[in-house]
């Protein structure tokens, strides 16, 4: 019997984080042994086939569902692939194709190379995504081609693909809420154990090749076939923690880089889920102190008091789907990840409050979910658990939720609890990581850039001060714009701006503790 799971699972810890499109999600697997993931060794040289090539970029053609679908890019994108060894410990073995995308430079510019972006997830397909939010990143055309790709596992770079569209459909729908009871957190359990098994059944073979250090190693490949010395970078959110692996592993070859939305490398996992709902309950307080008319403005006890009734009595919506209690909080969750947002968020309240209808904040949670009109799904979710339940070690169990349900309560009355029960998300995971922090310092690196949002819901300011430490002296240099949202240059404030422009095109890095008010 498959049982249902609420589709956010918590780990969005994202950001991780979650910056491509507000995503993320999570799981576990029984049957398939309880193997260790591979060693993080530097392994043995890679062959001239795998370092010498060069990437035959053509026409692109639309995105697959996988990728999250929709047109296809202009004709002055660019698309292509890069071979890349399944087992860095036995580089002549089996290999991956990762697709990758690129606009060139502006004609005339001064080139500098390659901008490679990674937006977040981990799981966010960077081939559909740069061309989705380009004219955020024009003016970065004046030196550089912007390249971005499908991290292993991710869009159409062999994706993890655990339930079909139908299947996910029906165990949202089939949602029995956040657990009361032991017993309903065992049924949790065993709920993340069976998507576990689905996920092992599709793509066991590629599982235990999906860390973090395994996707950096993949980075160094790229910019040898981009034709570059050192890898020019941009990452966000989850994006962070792969640049600062890869400055670790690489860091005579960092290039210029700035790091949006930083992950803290110094938690546990419970210390991360902890964090992140500090994170989101700050955001809540400040969506509420800018509602504008009290009188139309929902409260902290009004989303409470929703989410509890939607547990027993889910809202009618558009079509066959209702509102379920995890859907909501999904809704919510993702409406805070920027304060242009709010007002929609506003809007799908109250019409869920004065009207009983889901439709705006079901709509919100199946964007973030990845699911298109036609019923299918964008593989972010599969490929977020996948990797987070590859690198890292802790696998918390109903015990350890009950034991912390309490100091979730109290940071968070209407996120604790789902984000304490997303600790289950990898219990059972037949892949276990060597450590919940990754190895990030990079003594050696040039310096690199941080931007840190007071605001951010799903990277809290503190991760970056972390962030700074642990990349080892006069590596990372800390930037705070004062303001609300998941990501900084994003937000278009011209200090912000002006700081990632002399840090990417001129090669001059602003003096650490700048703030940007």
């Amino acid at each position: 019997m498959r049982r249902a799971v609420g589709v956010l699972a918590g780990m969005c810890l994202l950001a991780a984080g979650c910056t491509t499109a507000p995503a993320d999600g999570d799981a576990p697997i029984p049957g398939a042994g309880d193997a260790a993931a591979p060693p993080a060794a530097a392994g043995p040289e890679l062959p001239a086939t795998l370092t010498g090539q060069k990437v035959a970029w053509d026409t692109c053609g639309a995105p697959t569902t996988e990728q999250g679908a929709g047109e296809a890019p202009g004709a002055e994108w660019e698309c292509g692939e890069l071979t890349v060894p399944l087992d860095y410990a036995r580089p002549d073995g089996e290999t991956l194709r990762l697709a990758l995308i690129r606009i060139p430079a502006e004609p005339g510019a001064g080139r500098i190379g390659s901008l490679v972006f990674n937006f977040g997830g981990p799981g966010g397909s960077g081939v559909a995504t740069l061309p989705r939010v380009a004219r955020t990143y024009e003016p970065l055309r004046q030196g550089f081609d912007l390249v971005s790709f499908d991290p292993r596992g991710v869009g159409a770079s062999s994706p993890v693909v655990c339930r079909d569209g139908a299947a996910l459909d029906a165990a949202a729908q089939e949602d029995p809420g956040v657990p009361r009871t032991r017993a309903e957190g065992e049924e949790r359990a065993a709920a993340v154990r069976d998507l576990g098994a689905d996920c092992a059944a599709a793509a066991g073979d590629l599982l235990p090749y999906l860390r973090t250090v395994d996707a950096a190693r993949d980075l160094d490949l790229l910019r040898q076939a981009l034709g570059d010395a050192q890898l020019h970078y941009y990452g966000a959110s989850y994006g962070t923690k792969l640049g600062a692996v890869y400055a670790h592993l690489f860091p005579r070859r960092v290039g210029r880089t700035v790091l949006d939305a930083v992950v803290d490398p110094t938690r546990d996992v419970v210390e991360r889920a902890l964090l992140q709902t500090e994170g989101f309950e700050l955001a809540l307080g400040n969506y509420l102190a800018g509602c504008g008319d009290p009188a139309g403005c929902p409260t902290t006890g009004d989303i409470a008091e929703l989410l509890e009734r939607l547990r027993e009595a889910p809202l009618p919506a558009s079509g066959p789907r209702r509102l379920t209690q995890s859907l909501a909080f999904t809704g919510v969750m993702s409406t805070l990840y920027s304060p242009q947002s709010w007002d929609f968020l506003t809007r799908a309240l109250r019409q869920a409050l004065d009207e009983g209808r889901g439709d705006l904040l079901l709509a919100a949670a199946e964007q973030y979910n990845g699911r298109a009109a036609d019923g299918g799904y964008r593989n972010l979710h599969a490929a977020n658990r996948a990797v987070n339940c590859a690198d890292f070690a802790s696998r918390p169990t109903v015990d350890d939720v009950l034991g912390q349900l309490d100091a979730f309560r109290e940071i968070s009355p209407v996120f604790g609890e789902h984000f304490a029960w997303g600790l289950l998300a990898c219990e059972g995971w037949p892949v276990t990581g060597e450590r919940d922090r990754p190895e990030v310092r990079a003594e050696g690196a040039r310096p690199v850039l941080l931007l840190a949002t007071t605001g951010d819901p799903a990277t809290p300011y503190a991760g970056a001060e972390q962030m700074r430490d642990a990349l080892g002296p006069g590596v990372g240099v800390l930037l705070t714009y004062d303001g609300e949202g998941h990501g900084a240059y994003a937000s278009g404030d011209p200090c912000v701006t002006a700081a990632v422009h002399a840090q990417l095109l001129a090669g001059a890095t602003p003096e650490d503790g700048t703030v940007c008010p």
